[in-house]
């Protein structure tokens, strides 16, 4: 057996099933951890074996047997841990067979109970981005600008938290949906902006984009009656149909209102303005329909010719006022740039409390344009210069340098 193929399996069963058989492991005893654990050893056992005795026909059976072998041995007599492998291979794999539609249900599940209101509201959101996304103490730590090791200690006493307090698995009522719903939906935007921001980065991570939209999806799909899920799907469809569009064939960013409209993704669009359709059908606010709806109106402009400042300046006002957050705040100062007055806009990013602005590197960005259609230059070229200091990205990098030559 080709070594090389056999850790490409594994490699390719870790970034794709990782989550869901984690929760189908942690369902069972409650204790996230442990699950982690034994996962982790099933992985390690499938490199050292699979290259000499062959890929499993079906590699997540074969992690899941491994797995629920492992924590068996921790947890169960000397006579139950001697039960026939053959046999127990046999129902997992009849189990991930007759219940395809069901195991991410466990994985739905698993987000509400890391955001259990047990669980301290700081670390709900890296909780579930490590426990059913999988992504590390330092990529979390990344994004929420924690050292490692801090986020490591915080990961693991929320994992404590959930065993000690016996958290369980249990179908959840209508009123823990309601509550939870909010944090569930942060942590899958989450890990969408995590993948969209990465792109140019770290391809690992911008593969999370695909798993925040299943899991957008299977929001949708079980919780029908909440407009919420519909919101966020779309808002993230809206995003995902201009990816080919971001840069150029240099790489370079090519920002939303100067974006080539035929590399947008029409199926995408249509699909996003039919979930926003249903939202609205509810007629129950939210951010993530407010949100969706400012990207539709930008998904106009192919066919409009021009972008509505006047829907998106309402639409802006009706999210800081009911769902603010800085994010809110500074795109309404960008639309009050493009749609109104500098004089406007400024007023506005002027209004914006000091600390929440410090390390917001759109915030400096948007100062930065405004400040120059003003003619500060001075003050505009250190604003400028701060949101460089703030950018990850390369080519957003570039783009904001580029900035700073004069218009020939």
């Amino acid at each position: 057996m080709n070594a090389r193929r056999a850790h490409e399996v594994a490699e390719a069963a870790a970034r794709h099933s990782y989550g869901r058989l984690l929760a189908l492991l942690a369902a069972r005893t409650g204790d996230i951890a442990a699950a982690e654990d034994a996962l982790a050893d099933a992985f390690v056992a499938a490199v050292q074996t699979w290259p000499e005795r062959g890929v499993p026909d079906n590699p997540d059976a074969w992690l899941l047997t491994v797995a629920r072998n492992n924590l068996q041995n921790k947890r169960r007599s000397d006579e139950v841990r001697k039960a026939s492998q053959v046999e127990l291979e046999q129902v997992v794999t009849s189990l991930l067979d007759q219940l395809e539609d069901t195991l991410p249900d466990r994985r739905l599940n698993l987000l509400f109970v890391c955001a259990h209101p047990a669980i301290d509201p700081l670390i709900r959101t890296p909780l579930m981005l490590q426990a059913v996304l999988g992504l590390d103490a330092v990529r979390i730590g990344a994004a929420f600008l924690v050292a490692p090791a801090t986020m490591g200690q915080r990961l693991s006493r929320a994992k404590a938290k959930i065993r000690d307090a016996k958290l369980r698995f249990e179908t959840l009522s209508s009123d823990d949906v309601t509550a939870r719903l909010s944090e569930v939906l942060n942590a899958i935007y989450i890990s969408y902006g995590a993948g969209w921001d990465h792109l140019a980065l770290d391809p690992d991570v911008s593969g999370l984009t695909g798993e925040a939209l299943f899991l957008g999806r299977l929001l949708v799909e079980l919780l029908p009656e909440e407009p919420e899920p519909l919101g966020l799907l779309a808002l993230m469809l809206y995003c995902e149909a201009r990816r080919d569009a971001r840069r150029d064939t240099d790489g370079k960013l090519v920002p939303l209102n100067e974006q080539n409209a035929s590399l947008w993704s029409s199926d995408m669009i249509a699909e996003a303005e039919q979930m926003l359709i249903a939202a609205s059908r509810h007629q129950r606010f939210g951010r993530y329909q407010c949100e969706a709806a400012i990207q539709s109106v930008h998904v106009q402009r192919p066919v409009t010719g021009r972008i509505d400042y006047d829907a998106l300046l309402t639409l802006y006002d009706l999210l800081v006022s009911r769902a603010p957050s800085i994010g809110a705040h500074v795109g309404r100062a960008a639309v009050l740039l493009d749609g109104r007055s500098a004089d406007l806009a400024l007023q506005a990013l002027n209004e914006l409390d000091g600390q929440a602005i410090a390390d917001y590197q759109p915030y400096w960005a948007t100062r930065a344009r405004v400040l120059g259609a003003l003619h500060a230059n001075g003050e505009a070229s250190r604003c400028l210069e701060r949101a460089i200091a703030l950018t990850r990205d390369p080519s957003v990098r570039i783009f904001l340098e580029r900035q700073r030559q004069p218009t020939e």
